[in-house]
């Protein structure tokens, strides 16, 4: 995992759901051969992560089964 800094350096394609409703409180997705770059699309200029596909799925099926445990945070 990684964070780039400005997602607009970027040479990539942003997606985001169809069920995000725009009202701006939405991620953004894009794919780059084996990296998938997330963003707030509420800042495209802003950071984005950087992960493996596998770890992409992994949050993916961790937000659909609303498995989180924040502990204290």
């Amino acid at each position: 995992m990684s964070i780039v800094p400005n997602s607009t350096t970027l040479q990539v394609a942003w997606r985001k759901s169809s069920y995000s409703g725009g009202n701006g409180d939405c991620v953004e997705v894009a794919a780059a051969g084996s990296v998938i770059y997330i963003r707030d699309s509420k800042d495209p200029e802003g950071p984005a992560l950087a992960i493996t596909p596998e770890t992409y799925a992994l949050l993916i099926r961790t937000v659909a089964a609303d498995d989180f445990d924040f502990g204290t945070v």
